[in-house]
């Protein structure tokens, strides 16, 4: 296959690196996915929607596609199938993708009086190719509205054709190591308690001034990222040292981190990295500023082209293994599926996910209220944490699959308790403290 892209869509792509391992992972009940919602200052219209849409799905490509099961490993090929549909939206956001559902696309949207949302299969992107994808749709669904929206920031242009870089797999481009990254990571504590019913996901969101939180970050000399997680890191802690049963097992976070600036990445595919950080509560006591200094450091010592590329040679390992390579993909789904459900969400408590900065047009701010990501829900996980920062404001939700709230409401409250304002919302009637 040329990796070259021709003036008209190609007729597939193979799966990048990252988008190998999710079908694997999936279950007759659960999909690894997420979900970027815009509400906006008037009711959508379903019609403008759909049309918005469809002038949308030439510019990207990479997202006009459906999974197919090739012998030795999946591919996407352009989906034929007609546009994909335009849906009222549920209650219980990021529910299983199936293929044979949705005209074979990996993406959904939705719309609910002046709200839009779509949801990603993490086979065919990430926070920032999703990011993109949206926030175009967002602006063309505005100008059908009759607004004047330019292109430009995270609106793409959509009399531009394509770009091949935006295309490529940039983990086989830029893995270049002779040096696998070592892991050695301990089982975590991991919250428990009675599950909500099978496909409901508790998803409580959290807004926040981005100035507060800059403060307090900068107070301890890190980031707005390095910060939220290090409150979520301590959050748990001491969520194990309430317990009755407290055997202080390793606490652990893992954040995936948008590596496209440090090869001068384009691409819309997936380009990511999780990096993780354990404590362990059997070397003492450990304190809010202790946690936030030490994941800072231990970030910022990972942080840099030599251990990235490592940790893209240690995750290509199945790919380039010349015995994996033969199996065919049945046999490859079947080892991945087994060693995710043994270990896969046991080494870590919680996960945090942050976009960043969505920026977008000035002329179309205007018309937008807030943005939120939304995490999927774990299959053991309680605290799956997306994170984005709008016209000032910071949306941190926490996705749960247990009846309750303990965890949300300690995060939020610990917030609070910082100096942080917050101001929370969620997708079940009850209260918090109550039962999702």
């Amino acid at each position: 296959m040329k990796e070259k892209m021709p003036l008209r869509q190609r007729a597939w792509y193979k799966l990048d690196n990252a988008g190998k391992v999710f079908p694997g992972q999936d279950s007759s009940s659960w999909s690894n996915c997420f979900r970027l919602s815009a509400t906006l200052t008037e009711k959508v219209d379903p019609s403008l929607l759909e049309k918005a849409l469809e002038n949308v799905m030439p510019r990207f490509p990479t997202f006009d596609v459906r999974m197919r099961n090739g012998f030795f490993w999946h591919y996407l090929e352009k989906n034929q199938r007609g546009r994909p549909p335009v849906m009222p939206d549920i209650g219980n956001p990021c529910q299983r993708f199936n293929r044979k559902e949705n005209r074979g696309y990996l993406f959904k949207v939705y719309y609910y009086e002046k709200r839009i949302s779509v949801e990603f299969y993490h086979t065919i992107t990430d926070g920032y190719g999703a990011s993109r994808f949206f926030m175009t749709l967002i602006a063309e669904y505005l100008r059908c509205t009759g607004k004047n929206i330019p292109c430009g920031e995270s609106v793409f242009d959509l009399t531009e054709k394509p770009r091949p870089e935006e295309s490529e797999d940039s983990y086989m481009k830029n893995c270049n190591s002779k040096a696998k990254a070592k892991r050695i990571q301990k089982f975590t504590y991991r919250f428990k308690g009675e599950r909500l019913p099978k496909h409901y996901l508790c998803v409580t969101t959290g807004y926040m001034p981005v100035s507060a939180v800059k403060e307090k970050a900068a107070e301890h000399g890190v980031t707005v990222t390095e910060y939220l997680a290090g409150v979520l890191l301590w959050t748990m802690y001491n969520l194990q040292k309430q317990e009755i049963r407290n055997r202080e097992k390793y606490v652990g976070i893992q954040i995936p981190v948008n590596v496209r600036n440090f090869f001068g990445s384009e691409t819309l595919r997936n380009f990511m990295l999780c990096y993780s950080f354990q404590i362990d509560p059997k070397m003492g006591e450990y304190t809010l500023p202790e946690i936030i200094k030490q994941l800072s450091l231990y970030l910022r010592y990972i942080n840099n082209e030599k251990e990235l590329q490592a940790m893209m040679h240690g995750n290509m390992g199945i790919e380039k293994n010349p015995i994996m390579r033969i199996l065919p993909s049945v046999v490859k789904d079947f080892g991945v599926s087994m060693v995710y459900k043994i270990a896969g969400e046991k080494a870590t408590s919680c996960l945090l996910s942050n976009v960043g900065i969505i920026k977008t047009p000035k002329e179309m701010e205007q018309y937008i209220e807030k943005l939120v990501l939304v995490m999927g829900p774990a299959m053991i996980n309680g605290a799956r944490c997306g994170s984005l920062s709008y016209k000032g404001t910071l949306a941190f939700s926490i996705s749960n699959i247990y009846k309750s709230t303990l965890i949300q409401k300690e995060f939020f409250t610990n917030l609070v308790k910082l100096g942080i304002p917050v101001k929370i919302e969620s997708n079940r009637s009850a209260i918090m403290g109550g039962d999702c």
